[in-house]
């Protein structure tokens, strides 16, 4: 079954060439133009992602971001955005998005990173050598996808587990950004780190005391980060 994308940009030759070049590899397209029309769409179109353009009218993308998070709504999301400023990329991803693209951008890479989303999705689940992590207070079920600390249930986003999965699977070692790129984003190319700087920090606020002191994400200044192992959890590593 065909793959379903709901493109959301209120620049007809932008969804035009979106919706053209993702139907020639083979996916099932569906475009609107204002942030409203998103929710209207998803009572008949049950998108397997959504490709949503940061400035759009009615609602932005960021408020379209935020309110399907609010729904549970766990669809992966790639933001588009004609905005150089590092802090309007940050938002989108602050507010659920998977990741982002500036314009003008090539339709390839945009495929690409479609690509590279459904395959994470489609191999996580079946890819660790183990079920459950336990370290230190933190737990994770893969195949469940649940997270807790000290019995508590954290509400972490895809990307957020995916993240946390790959460093547990890598306890112990550094990981360089292009690494997390690489074995998180599938990227292939010479990504934009900062989505893992933000992604980190954001694991940091949810599983962390405090956020200033990891317990957990230690960062290794010039290199990238690693999952440590507290004393305490010496013997379950």
């Amino acid at each position: 079954m065909r793959k379903k994308i709901l493109v959301v940009d209120d620049e007809p030759s932008i969804s035009m060439l979106i919706d053209f070049n993702l139907k020639l590899a083979g996916y099932d397209v569906r475009c609107v133009d204002d942030g409203e029309a998103v929710f209207d769409m998803l009572r008949s179109f049950r998108p397997d992602l959504i490709v949503l353009d940061l400035m759009l009218p009615k609602m932005d993308g960021i408020q379209v971001c935020r309110e399907l998070r609010k729904q549970n709504n766990a669809v992966p999301i790639i933001m588009l955005t004609a905005l150089q400023d590092v802090t309007d990329k940050i938002a989108g991803l602050d507010n659920g998005a998977d990741d982002y693209m500036t314009k003008p951008f090539s339709p390839q890479e945009l495929i690409s990173r479609i690509g590279a989303i459904f395959r994470r999705l489609q191999t996580l689940p079946g890819s660790a050598d183990e079920t459950t992590y336990t370290i230190g207070q933190l737990t994770v079920l893969v195949e469940q996808r649940e997270v807790r600390i000290g019995g508590k249930p954290i509400e972490l986003t895809p990307k957020e587990f995916e993240l946390l999965h790959f460093l547990c699977r890598h306890k112990g070692k550094v990981l360089s950004r292009q690494q997390l790129l690489h074995g998180v984003w599938d990227y292939h190319f010479l990504g934009d780190t900062r989505i893992v700087d933000v992604h980190i920090s954001h694991l940091r606020d949810k599983i962390e005391k405090n956020a200033r002191t990891p317990e957990y994400i230690m960062t290794v200044r010039n290199v990238g980060y690693k999952m440590h192992i507290p004393s305490y959890n010496e013997s379950l590593a």
